[in-house]
């Protein structure tokens, strides 16, 4: 199963890029709505500042002026307040004089400790109680600033839970479809990914008891048909006269390729039902190979020392499979190639013959396909299968490829044992 590409942005990533988007939108809609209507809480300053400046003197009036009418405006509420001139210097007081400390500083950030009002004419006017409301814009974005973070930060953990119950559920799903048929996920929550997640298990739970009896049922079969099997080559060998040579010869290799047919079943009944290789061992690939070709006298051998860790067993099988096919369908001799590179090795083996058609070069892997017009039409289509099933269950894979004159083969690859450290 094909895997997701590290190159495009995780699931929760492209889930939080979309949400904090949308709040910078948002953000800015709002932001634009302000400035369009002019922004009521700004407008009720101005409304403010121009209803002080009519209520107090005039900017020219005498010092004594100045001072009853900020009387007037500071009765009955209990503040203190103090009336500046555009450049900051002391008109009226009321109550205890404010400092006009903090508005002279530049670039001050936060509201003050009192309230400021600046009238139309320059004057300041500075009150111990609120006044209107402190710079309303400089506060309606630090509000959405603020909010946007605060649904930022809570909505990571809440969106990376989700999305990891959905790489949960990925894991699940490569896990089956690499062939581990007891994978299941943990089923979290109530809603939609939950019932995916119950769903998924169910379809394990069913393609599990669907393969397990197909397994069961072909490896009974196959033993089961031995007892007859070996009946009629009993019957066979006590029929001493009054059969024909040539039937005899005939019940013969029939009785032998059904045999043959009934092992290849069991050994792919068994690789099917055991995961991994349990009789691993180093061996070299070279040697093996050689012991195989020993048993044909039109087989050649070339090729360099291929250490690695596998199933003897196993691998002569898989040589075995590829002499028996090239000697069975193609033209002597038949050659094997092995070579290395990296921490690979390269099996090949091919005949004198045309070898496979390109298009058809993956279906000779399917079990039970025999080719047509090939020299011997005998064997049951299992033995490519069985090569390619035994490459991967040792990390590689069997493949058919074109050679340099145009002529086929077939192609093994195998990881090679680790250097020993020096």
């Amino acid at each position: 199963m094909a895997r997701i590409s590290m190159g495009l942005p995780r699931l929760y990533f492209r889930f939080y890029v979309a949400l904090l988007f949308i709040l910078v939108l948002f953000a800015m809609a709002v932001v634009m709505i302000w400035n369009r209507t002019g922004s009521p809480l700004e407008r009720s300053n101005a409304t403010l500042a121009q209803v002080m400046q009519n209520v107090l003197a005039p900017a020219d009036a005498p010092p004594d002026v100045q001072q009853a009418a900020l009387a007037r405006v500071a009765q009955g509420l209990n503040a203190h307040m103090t009336l500046y001139t555009r450049d900051w210097r002391p008109l009226a007081v009321v109550g205890e004089q404010i400092p006009a400390r903090h508005w002279r500083r530049q670039g001050m950030t936060g509201p003050p400790p009192e309230s400021y009002v600046r009238l139309p004419d320059g004057r300041r006017l500075l009150s111990s109680e609120p006044l209107g409301f402190t710079r309303p814009k400089a506060m309606l974005h630090n509000a959405l600033l603020l909010l946007a973070l605060g649904i930022g930060i809570a909505a990571f953990p809440l969106v990376r839970h989700l999305t990891k119950r959905l790489e949960r559920l990925q894991m699940g799903v490569e896990k089956l479809g690499a062939g581990d048929l007891t994978a299941r996920v943990p089923v979290e929550g109530k809603d939609e990914v939950a019932r995916l997640a119950q769903s998924f298990n169910r379809a394990a739970d069913q393609i599990e008891q669907l393969v397990s009896a197909h397994k069961t049922l072909l490896a009974n079969a196959s033993h089961e048909l031995r007892t007859p099997l070996a009946r009629i080559r009993l019957a066979l060998e006590l029929i001493q006269e009054g059969i024909d040579p040539k039937r005899r010869a005939g019940l013969e290799q029939d009785i032998a390729e059904l045999n043959h047919l009934l092992d290849e079943i069991l050994l792919a009944s068994r690789l099917g039902a055991i995961p991994q290789n349990t009789d691993t061992e180093e061996l070299d690939l070279l040697a093996l190979a050689a012991e195989e070709c020993a048993h044909y006298d039109d087989a050649t051998l070339d090729g360099e020392s291929a250490i690695m860790q596998g199933d003897p067993r196993l691998l002569r099988r898989l040589l075995r499979n590829l002499l028996e096919n090239a000697h069975r369908h193609g033209i002597p001799p038949a050659s094997v190639q092995i070579t290395c590179a990296g921490q690979v090795t390269t099996l090949r083996v091919w005949d004198q013959g045309p070898g496979v058609p390109d298009p058809e070069f993956e279906r000779v892997f399917e079990p039970f396909f025999r080719r047509r017009g090939t020299l011997d039409n005998t064997g049951a289509g299992l033995g490519l299968a069985l090569v390619r099933q035994i490459a991967r269950r040792h990390g590689g894979e069997a493949r058919c490829a074109l050679m340099k004159d145009g002529r086929s083969c077939f192609e093994v690859t195998l990881p090679l044992s680790a250097p020993a450290p020096k």
